[in-house]
């Protein structure tokens, strides 16, 4: 069991780390650096294991597949399961209240009916019933959305803000990314789902880590642990310190400490990239269109400035119509009677 948790740990860092490299590349000098290092790094690996790991990493983020949503149900069944065994009867006997203790059971429940709302609702897709209809919802910018551009795969006009997602090979209105740890695209009539998603999730792992720590100072203050003393290694009394409580604590509540360290991280994790999502809604962009957009922030950074003789550009968000304009659209997209029928 601890060596399960231990290496599902490990794993949803390492594919963290595969998911911000992605995010990073969209930069073309930032891209370079990532590349260069690949090729410093294929001088070393042999190549039969160069081309297990690209055809491992080929399947697991440029095809459909339910991996990641497993992952991402071990995941919680692992941590939900800890959290009973252990932290849930313990601060029954320390008498906490109970309607605390059952929170994180209310936003599992909603998290999963949003997650498969998320996972298996249409985000979007394009098709020739429904072209001439998202034609018109979103203007075009002839920046980045040309009006007379048409998609190469799907031979369809591509109506502003769209994207082929070469994962699901379609093109999805009003597309914002492929999300593995749901399997599906996030677009314009799944928004809204993603985003209650996202924000449980992130409210479970945040309360988990409160309860866990409430739990650990509760424990501490009735066994006035912080009033006694210990020997040292040259033989001298010492008063309880803050690092011996913890190294106490540790070997005491092992995988309790070891979920509230896991917890705690995925929560400041999450919580960033809440905060970014919100940030996209408020101001009506997605995260297509705020990776292709030359910032001016971006420009000043020495690892993506643009040479001297380059011209200046900065792209100009033209579909944000205030705070509560936007969170409408998210909330109710525009939505073609053909699809409304289907629901």
């Amino acid at each position: 069991m601890d060596f399960l948790v231990l290496f599902l740990f490990y794993l949803t860092f390492l594919l963290i780390g595969v998911v911000l490299i992605c995010i990073i590349t969209k930069n073309q000098r930032l891209k370079g650096l990532v590349l260069g290092g690949a090729q410093v790094c294929s001088c070393i690996i042999p190549q039969c294991l160069q081309r297990a790991v690209q055809r491992l990493l080929h399947q697991l983020f440029h095809t459909r597949n339910p991996t990641f949503i497993i992952l991402h149900l071990l995941l919680q069944g692992l941590v939900y399961a800890e959290y009973t065994l252990e932290i849930f009867g313990y601060c029954q006997e320390l008498e906490f209240y109970l309607p605390y203790l059952l929170l994180p059971y209310v936003l599992l429940g909603v998290n999963l009916v949003f997650f498969t709302l998320t996972s298996s609702a249409n985000p979007g897709t394009i098709n020739k019933m429904n072209e001439s209809f998202l034609l018109q919802v979103y203007e075009f910018d002839d920046v980045m959305f040309p009006g007379n551009a048409r998609c190469s795969s799907c031979d369809l006009r591509k109506p502003a803000r769209s994207k082929h997602c070469r994962v699901c090979d379609w093109c999805v209105h009003r597309f914002d990314h492929h999300c593995v740890w749901v399997n599906n695209c996030i677009g314009a009539w799944n928004t809204r789902y993603f985003l209650i998603y996202l924000l449980t999730l992130t409210a479970m792992a945040a309360t988990i880590a409160i309860l866990s720590v409430a739990f650990l100072v509760r424990l501490v203050a009735v066994s006035d642990l912080y009033q006694e003393t210990y020997i040292d290694d040259f033989g001298h009394f010492q008063s309880v310190d803050t690092v011996f409580l913890i190294q106490y604590l540790f070997l005491a509540f092992p995988r309790i400490i070891f979920l509230l360290g896991f917890v705690m991280v995925l929560s400041l994790l999450l919580a960033g990239y809440l905060c970014f999502t919100l940030y996209l809604a408020a101001t009506n962009q997605t995260t297509n269109e705020w990776c292709r957009g030359d910032w001016a922030w971006c420009q000043h950074c020495p690892l993506v400035a643009q040479s001297p003789s380059a011209e200046p550009h900065i792209y100009q968000n033209i579909h944000s119509h205030g705070f509560w304009n936007n969170l409408q659209e998210i909330f109710l997209p525009a939505i073609p009677c053909s699809e409304k029928k289907k629901k």
